[in-house]
C-alpha cells in the first residue's frame, strides 16, 4: 500500500470506548477520498490522529514519507487541515487571522501578501476581511478555515465537513476548488452528505463504530444498491396488464408500484443488479403500450450507506 498518505492499522481508545478500530488505507495524489459514516463513527477521530491532533492508542499515519507520530513536525508542513467547527481566535478579522497563520507557517513581507491573497480568492472572502471573525455567519467562519488550510499550498487537505454551513452556491464554489485543487493533491474529506461524494470524490471509505466497512469508487458504491440497473417505467393510463408481463422477463426480479399522479409507473428490479432496460425496452415496444417515461437507476448511494451501515 503506498500513497502520499498512508494510514496503518490507526486505532484510538477513550477508556472502554474503541472509537477507531485497526483502520488502513492509502490516498495518492489526485484523489479525493470522501469518508463516511453515521455520527459517532470515528471519523473525525481518524482524521484528528492523520493531521497529529490527537495521539493513536496504536498504529499511526504516513505523511508524505513522515511518520505523524515519529515525526510529527515534518509530517504537519504538508498537510493543510480543516477541522470539525473551523475553530478561529473570534475576536481577530480574517485578514489579521491569515497574517498569523502566514507567520506561523514561515511567510512574511510580499511572499505572506502573496499567499493571503491567494487563499482569499480561492474562498471569495474579500468582502468580510476587516470584520471580526466572531461576527462571520458560520458560512463564512467555515470559509475562513478553509483558506488558513490552503494558505500554504499543502500536498495534503484533510477537510472535515468542509460545505458545512454554506448555502448551495458556496457549496459549488467550494465543491468547485476542490476538484481544480485535486489533481497535484491528496484531498480526505469527511462528510454526511452523500451528494458531496457524488460531485468530488474519487473514492469513498464507509466507516461505523470504528471500523472500515467499505472502501470502493462511488460508482462501485452506487453498483451495490438493489436499484442499480433498475428501469423505471411510466404508463399511460391502462395497461393493467404491463406488471404481469414484465415480471415474466427472465432478468427480472421484481416489478413494483411507483405513485405518480396520473400515470402507471412501474420501477422494474433486476436480478443481480444486470442491466435489463434492452429486455424491457423491447416488450413495451413489442407490446405497443403508450409510454410516458423510460430511465434507468444508477443505484443510489443512501441505500448503500443505510445497509453498510445498519
Amino acid at each position: 500500500m503506498a500513497g502520499m498518505i498512508e494510514v496503518r492499522d490507526l486505532t484510538r481508545r477513550f477508556g472502554p470506548i474503541l472509537a477507531v478500530d485497526h483502520v488502513s488505507f492509502a490516498v495518492g495524489r489526485g484523489e479525493v477520498l470522501g469518508f463516511l459514516g453515521p455520527n459517532g463513527a470515528g471519523k473525525s477521530t481518524t482524521m484528528k490522529m492523520i493531521t497529529g491532533f490527537l495521539a493513536p492508542t496504536d498504529g499511526t499515519a504516513v505523511v508524505c514519507g513522515a511518520d505523524i507520530v515519529a515525526d510529527p513536525i515534518v509530517a504537519k508542513r504538508h498537510i493543510g487541515y480543516l477541522p470539525e467547527g473551523a475553530p478561529a481566535y473570534p475576536d481577530m478579522s480574517p485578514r489579521s487571522f491569515l497574517r498569523f497563520i502566514a507567520e506561523i507557517r514561515g511567510f512574511v513581507g510580499d511572499e505572506a501578501k502573496r499567499r493571503i491573497e491567494l487563499a482569499v480568492a480561492r474562498t471569495a472572502l474579500a468582502s468580510v476581511m476587516e470584520q471580526p471573525i466572531e461576527t462571520l455567519s458560520k458560512g463564512f467562519k467555515r470559509r475562513v478555515g478553509l483558506a488558513q488550510a490552503l494558505l500554504h499550498d499543502p500536498d495534503v487537505l484533510i477537510l472535515d465537513e468542509p460545505t458545512d454551513g454554506l448555502d448551495p452556491n458556496q457549496k459549488h464554489e467550494v465543491r468547485t476548488l476542490i476538484r481544480a485543487l485535486a489533481a497535484e493533491k491528496a484531498i480526505v474529506i469527511s462528510t454526511h452528505l452523500l451528494e458531496e461524494v457524488d460531485a468530488v470524490c474519487s473514492r469513498a471509505i464507509v466507516i461505523a463504530a470504528g471500523r472500515l466497512l467499505a472502501d470502493a469508487t462511488p460508482v462501485e458504491l452506487a453498483a451495490r444498491s438493489r436499484l442499480h440497473n433498475a428501469v423505471r417505467v411510466s404508463l399511460a393510463a391502462g395497461h393493467d396488464e404491463a406488471e404481469t408481463a414484465l415480471r415474466r422477463l427472465p432478468g427480472v426480479a421484481a416489478v413494483e408500484r411507483v405513485d405518480e399522479t396520473g400515470d402507471r409507473a412501474l420501477l422494474v428490479l433486476p436480478r443481480g443488479g444486470q442491466a435489463i432496460v434492452g429486455e424491457v425496452t423491447d416488450l413495451v415496444r413489442t407490446a405497443g403500450w403508450a409510454v410516458r417515461g423510460l430511465s434507468v437507476e444508477r443505484g443510489r448511494l443512501d441505500e448503500v450507506f443505510r445497509t453498510i451501515t445498519t
